[in-house]
C-alpha cells in the first residue's frame, strides 16, 4: 500500500553514476570503496572464492512472516557460503527511514540496505551518489529475464535521479502489492451476480446490487488516501498505461487535463451520484469499511492485497479477489507496486558479495520461502499461490497483471505534495465540490509545477 506506510516523494537534483564493466570473473573483489567502484575492474559472482567476509545488511522486515523469511534466507546463504558472515540490522520502516540517510553519508555505511523506492529516498540517494547502479550485475545474473519490466521499473532511476521508472537498476524487491476488488461470495450469490470479467460487467454488477438493496461498493475515505486506491484502477481502464506511468512517477511529458482522465473522474463521480458507495464515504474510517464487508454489509470493496489476510481471518472462504481488465480476456491495468528494494551502497567494500546476496534472496528458491512464510512473491507469483482462498486469488491476480497486464504506479509518487493534492481532490469529487474537469485541473497544477521545475 502507499501513503499509509511510505513516505511521500520529493524532488531531486543531479548526480553522478558509476558503472561496472562486465568483462569476466576474478577472485578478490573486496577493498576500499573507491577500489570497489572502479569501472575497469571485473565482477566476481563466485561467493565461495571471495574469502572470509562480513556482509552488513539493513532491512525493515520486522513483522511475523517478513522476519521469518529473512531469517531463513540469511541462514541458507551462510550455510551455502560458510566463508560469509551476515551482520543483520533490522529496523521498523519508520526507524529505517530516519537512520538510513545519516548512515549512507557516514564512514561505516552498510553493504546492503532496503531503500524506499520513492523520490525522497532511493531517488535522493541516487542523486547523492550513495547507491551503486547495478546494471552490470543485472546482466551477470539475468535479472531482466527474471523480473517483468512492470516490476523492475520501481527500482529504476536515471543517472541524474530526475527520471523515475526507467534508467539504471538500483535494487531488487522481494514482495509485491496489488490493488483490486474484494467481494463477498455469499452476497453475490444472494443478488444473482457472477464475478465480473471486465469493467463493464463490474459496473453492471454495481447497479444490480443497488437495485437489490445492497450497498454495492464500500469505501472509508476519512483519511483521504483510500479513494486514491479506488481511482487508480478506474484510471487504468480508461487512460493509456504509458500516460499513467509518466503521471504516477512524476516524469514530464504527460497531462492530467485530458478527456480520458476526465472520463475516469466522471466514473467515480457517477458512482457517488448513483448511490453505489455507502453513505458518508468521506466521514467513514478505512478499517470500518473493510470490516463492513466482512459483516455482510456490502458486495464489493476496492483495496490492496495487504487487506487479504485480515479479510480472510474475518470471512474465511466467503471473500474473493479479482482485478477487472478493460476488456474480458486481457490483462488488467491496475495500481500496484513492490516492497522496498534491496540496494547496494556506494560505500560498500564488497559490492560483488552484496549483489550476490541480493540475487540469492530474490531467486526462485527465495520466492518459495517467501510464499511459505505468508508473503506475496514478486516474481513467479502464480507458481506459489495457495490452492484455494483469497490468497490464491491475490497471488494469481498479481502474477497475471505483472505478466499479461500492467502494474501501474501509486499516484502519490508523482510529486512531494501529490498525495495531499490527490486525496483532497478526490474528497472534493466525492462530495460534489469538484467537477471531473476541475478535479483534473487541480491535479495538473501540482504535476506541471513539479515537472517544469526540472
Amino acid at each position: 500500500m502507499t501513503i499509509i506506510r511510505r513516505t511521500l516523494v520529493s524532488g531531486v537534483a543531479a548526480a553522478a553514476i558509476v558503472t561496472l564493466a562486465l568483462t569476466g570473473c576474478t577472485p578478490g573483489s573486496g577493498g576500499t570503496p573507491s577500489e570497489s567502484a572502479d569501472p575497469n575492474r571485473t565482477i566476481e559472482t563466485d561467493v565461495s572464492a571471495m574469502g572470509d567476509l562480513t556482509l552488513t545488511v539493513w532491512d525493515q522486515e520486522v513483522r511475523g512472516g517478513q522476519n521469518e523469511q529473512m531469517t531463513q534466507l540469511n541462514k541458507a546463504f551462510e550455510d551455502k557460503y560458510p566463508n560469509i558472515t551476515i551482520k543483520r540490522n533490522s529496523q521498523s520502516f519508520e526507524d529505517l527511514g530516519k537512520t538510513l540517510r545519516l548512515a549512507l553519508s557516514g564512514n561505516e555505511a552498510p553493504d546492503v540496505v532496503q531503500a524506499n523506492n520513492a523520490r525522497n529516498s532511493m531517488g535522493a540517494f541516487v542523486t547523492a551518489d550513495q547507491l551503486l547502479p547495478l546494471d552490470a550485475y543485472a546482466d551477470a545474473y539475468k535479472w531482466e529475464d527474471r523480473f517483468p519490466e512492470s516490476v523492475l521499473q520501481y527500482s529504476q532511476y536515471s543517472p541524474d535521479g530526475k527520471t523515475f521508472g526507467s534508467g539504471s537498476v538500483y535494487g531488487l524487491p522481494q514482495v509485491g502489492e496489488i490493488v483490486g476488488v474484494f467481494y463477498s461470495k455469499k452476497k453475490l450469490a444472494e443478488i444473482g451476480v457472477e464475478v465480473p470479467k471486465d469493467w463493464a460487467t463490474f459496473e453492471t454488477a454495481l447497479g444490480t446490487a443497488k437495485t437489490a438493496g445492497t450497498t454495492p461498493l464500500l469505501l472509508g475515505n476519512i483519511e483521504k488516501w483510500p479513494a486514491v486506491h479506488v481511482f487508480g484502477p478506474v484510471q487504468g481502464a480508461y487512460v493509456d498505461s504509458e500516460e499513467i506511468q509518466k503521471l504516477g512517477f512524476g516524469n514530464p511529458g504527460a497531462s492530467w487535463t485530458t478527456p480520458e482522465n476526465e472520463e475516469a473522474a466522471s466514473v467515480i463521480s457517477s458512482w457517488q451520484t448513483d448511490g453505489y458507495f455507502n453513505e458518508g464515504v468521506n466521514g467513514t474510517d478505512y478499517d470500518a469499511a473493510w470490516q463492513d464487508l466482512s459483516k455482510g454489509q456490502g458486495a464489493f470493496l476496492i483495496g490492496g492485497s495487504w487487506l487479504a489476510a485480515d479479510l480472510e481471518d474475518a470471512m474465511g472462504d466467503d471473500v474473493g479477489f479479482f482485478a477487472p481488465p478493460a476488456d474480458a480476456g486481457e490483462g488488467a491495468h491496475t495500481t500496484g507496486g513492490t516492497g522496498l528494494p534491496f540496494t547496494v551502497t556506494k560505500a560498500s567494500k564488497n559490492p560483488d558479495l552484496a549483489a550476490a546476496y541480493i540475487d540469492f534472496i530474490t531467486n526462485d528458491d527465495a520466492m518459495k520461502i517467501l510464499a511459505d512464510t505468508g508473503n506475496l512473491p514478486v516474481v513467479n507469483t502464480q507458481k506459489y499461490a495457495p490452492e484455494s482462498g483469497v490468497q490464491h486469488d491475490v497471488f494469481a491476480t498479481f502474477g497475471s497483471v505483472t505478466t499479461d497486464g500492467v502494474l501501474l504506479p501509486y499516484l502519490d509518487y508523482a510529486t512531494p505534495t501529490f498525495g495531499d493534492t490527490l486525496g483532497e481532490a478526490l474528497q472534493g469529487l466525492l462530495d460534489g465540490q469538484l467537477t471531473p474537469k476541475t478535479f483534473t485541473e487541480t491535479l495538473e497544477t501540482d504535476y506541471a509545477e513539479f515537472t517544469s521545475a526540472g
